[in-house]
C-alpha cells in the first residue's frame, strides 16, 4: 500500500514539474525570445550558374570549382555540335570565416586571372530579416599580349572591376530568387564611344524538384548609358538555364547558356551569342569542398 502511494506521489510530482518547466520556458521566452533561425541553403552553391549567390564556403573550407563551356550547338555535326571547342575556368574559393570568402580563378577566355571578395552583411531569418544581403567585389586581369606594341601600354589597361550586391530570398523549401544589381568598370575601352561603366541588372532563381535536384536560371540585363555605344550594341544579354545535381560532397551543374566566358565581367558584358540564332553553349560546373581547418 505504501509503495503504491509512493508511486502515485512520484507520478504527480513529475507531472507538476513538467507543467512548471513549460510555464518557466514560456516566461523566459517572453522576457528574452530565442534567436530567430537563419534560412539555410537558399542556393546549392556559390553560383546559380554563372551569377554569384548569397551562399559562401564554410569557414576553414576550400572549394575547388571547375567550369567548362563547349562551342555553339549550331556548329553542326562537323563541330560535333560544339564539343570540339571548349573554354574553361578553374577556381578556388576559401572561407575565412562565416561571413567572409575570397576566391581566385584562371580562365582560358582571354587568359584572364580573376579574384573576388564576398561578404555577408546579413542573413535571411525566419520571421525576421526577409533577405540575405551579400556584397561581392571582383577584379579581372586580361593577360593576352598587347595587340599594338608601338604605343604606350599600361598594366592598368588590363584591369576590369565588378561590384555587386546580392539580394536573395528563400521563399519556401522549393523556391529561391535573387536580384543582383551590378556595376562593371573597364579601365580601358576600344573607342571613346564605348562605355567604361556598364550597369547590369541581374536576376537568378532556383526551383527544387527533388531532394538532390533543382532547376536554375540566371539573366543579366545591361543598361546603356550612351546612345549606340559599341560595347553595348555589339554584345547580348546573358541567359543561362541549368540543372543542379548534388552527389555526396560534389555539386554537378549542367547548363545551356549563350555566354562563353565564365568570369563575371565576361558573361555579364561580353556575351556574343543569341539563343534565337542557335548560339547556345552546353556547359557544366563541378564543385568539391575540402575541409582544411575545423
Amino acid at each position: 500500500m505504501i509503495n503504491r502511494i509512493s508511486l502515485n506521489f512520484i507520478a504527480v510530482f513529475f507531472v507538476l514539474v513538467t507543467y512548471a518547466q513549460d510555464d518557466l520556458e514560456d516566461m523566459l521566452n517572453e522576457i528574452a525570445p530565442l534567436p530567430e533561425q537563419e534560412a539555410m541553403a537558399t542556393f546549392k552553391s556559390g553560383r546559380v550558374i554563372n551569377l554569384h549567390t548569397n551562399e559562401r564556403v564554410a569557414a576553414g573550407s576550400l572549394e575547388l570549382r571547375i567550369s567548362h563551356r563547349f562551342g555553339r550547338l549550331n556548329g553542326g555535326a562537323y563541330e560535333l555540335w560544339g564539343l570540339d571547342q571548349s573554354t574553361i575556368r578553374i577556381g578556388l574559393d576559401y572561407g575565412i570565416n562565416d561571413r567572409l570568402n575570397i576566391g581566385v580563378g584562371r580562365n582560358s577566355y582571354k587568359k584572364i586571372y580573376d579574384g573576388f571578395v564576398k561578404y555577408a552583411f546579413t542573413n535571411q531569418r525566419v520571421n525576421g530579416m526577409p533577405l540575405s544581403i551579400v556584397g561581392v567585389s571582383a577584379i579581372a586581369v586580361n593577360s593576352l599580349h598587347f595587340s599594338d606594341l608601338t604605343r604606350d601600354n599600361y598594366f592598368s589597361s588590363r584591369i576590369t572591376y565588378v561590384n555587386q550586391l546580392v539580394l536573395a530570398r528563400k521563399f519556401n523549401e522549393k523556391l529561391s530568387l535573387e536580384f543582383v544589381p551590378t556595376w562593371v568598370h573597364y579601365n580601358l575601352v576600344s573607342t571613346t564611344a564605348d562605355q567604361n561603366d556598364i550597369p547590369v541588372l541581374a536576376f537568378g532563381g532556383r526551383l527544387k524538384v527533388s531532394k538532390r535536384v533543382s532547376i536554375n536560371m540566371d539573366y543579366g540585363y545591361r543598361v546603356a548609358l550612351k546612345k549606340n555605344a559599341p560595347n553595348i550594341e555589339n554584345y547580348n544579354n546573358s541567359l543561362s538555364v541549368g540543372v543542379d545535381i548534388e552527389t555526396g560532397g560534389h555539386v554537378f551543374q549542367l547548363q545551356l547558356t549563350n555566354s562563353l566566358p565564365m568570369v563575371d565581367m565576361g558573361f555579364l558584358t561580353e556575351t556574343n551569342d543569341k539563343w534565337l540564332d542557335g548560339g547556345i553553349h552546353l556547359g557544366f560546373n563541378i564543385t568539391r569542398e575540402f575541409v582544411l581547418k575545423r
